[in-house]
């Protein structure tokens, strides 16, 4: 099933935005929603990229360290070494929800250069290859980038009609290509973003929500309820208000879990009301000096995830 009833906000206005209103295809949501953990709350996963960088760990390391801070799943970046991947996920037993496009900002999809968004095309097959190796059921996109070289109608256009070449693929891998907000001047309001997902009007496009990057201009919860079943897949990542008005922009993202601005029992409340389930992927945008990876993965992400997830039950 496709989706039959996607909003067309001049005509059917904000009545349209319920839980529910995104018709997902059954079968794709089943895979999304992986079992949540035994005790009902949310899977735990974390981001490979964000690994605490310092030592040359291989994967498999990395795959065990995480297993040993209590993780269950690992998101990598698209394009490393297939069989060093499959190993480690074999002999730790951890899942990869997810893989991350590794080309997206490098070679975005929306460049004025055909070169380059055939560079960025390929990068996106191999992200869904990947996924459907590692039974992944999402894979994470930037869209676009908007800049004063590029514009935002262009990016608008561009990125749709390149991820529109891919899409068949993803239908037949059965993977869902979601759409990650970040700072990159583009969809930056949930009306837009659900309309730039409904017009595709396909269940194997969603939207990857990182709660994080929203908090510098928008509270999660009201892109929550929007996006509703939208949402493939969520990044846990904290940010401060305070710092990023005392310190800079960036250094709103160097404070660590349950120290930002997130309001974390509203939001996991409006994520298990529009029924999202399965994982949260950790995203740690700041590691504290002096801890070793050991200790930072454990109690500064796994543990703080815990109290995080336990007012999604």
């Amino acid at each position: 099933m496709k989706r039959k009833d996607f909003l067309k906000f001049g005509t059917l206005g904000l009545a349209s935005l319920t839980p529910g209103a995104g018709l997902f295809n059954p079968e794709k949501q089943m895979k999304i929603n992986q079992n949540l953990s035994s005790n009902g709350s949310l899977k735990k996963g974390y981001m490979l990229e964000t690994f605490p960088s310092g030592e040359n760990y291989s994967i498999l390391e990395k795959f065990k360290m995480l297993k040993t801070a209590g993780f269950h799943g690992v998101e990598p970046p698209s394009g490393l070494d297939r069989a060093e991947v499959l190993e480690a996920k074999a002999e730790t037993g951890l899942d990869i929800p997810s893989v991350v496009v590794s080309t997206h900002w490098s070679s975005p999809l929306t460049s004025p250069d055909e070169s380059v968004r055939k560079i960025g095309l390929k990068g996106l097959e191999t992200a869904l290859y990947d996924a459907d190796e590692f039974d992944a059921s999402t894979i994470l996109l930037v869209p676009g980038i908007v800049n004063n070289e590029v514009s935002y109608k262009d990016v608008y256009s561009r990125s749709q009609e390149q991820i529109r070449k891919i899409l068949p693929l993803a239908e037949e891998l059965e993977i869902v290509i979601a759409i990650e907000n970040v700072w990159n001047h583009f969809l930056m309001s949930p009306l837009e973003a659900t309309t730039y997902v409904d017009e595709f009007d396909s269940p194997w496009l969603g939207w990857y929500f990182d709660i994080g990057n929203i908090i510098n201009y928008g509270w999660p919860s009201h892109w929550i309820e929007i996006l509703a079943d939208r949402i493939a897949m969520i990044h846990i990542k904290e940010f401060s208000r305070q710092k990023r008005d005392d310190e800079g922009l960036w250094s709103g993202f160097r404070v660590n879990y349950l120290e930002g601005d997130n309001d974390w029992p509203k939001i996991m409340q409006a994520l298990r009301e529009v029924g999202y389930s399965g994982y949260g992927i950790a995203e740690p945008a700041y590691r504290p000096e002096n801890i070793s990876p050991e200790v930072f993965l454990s109690e500064y992400v796994s543990q703080r995830m815990d109290e995080i997830f336990h007012h999604f039950q």
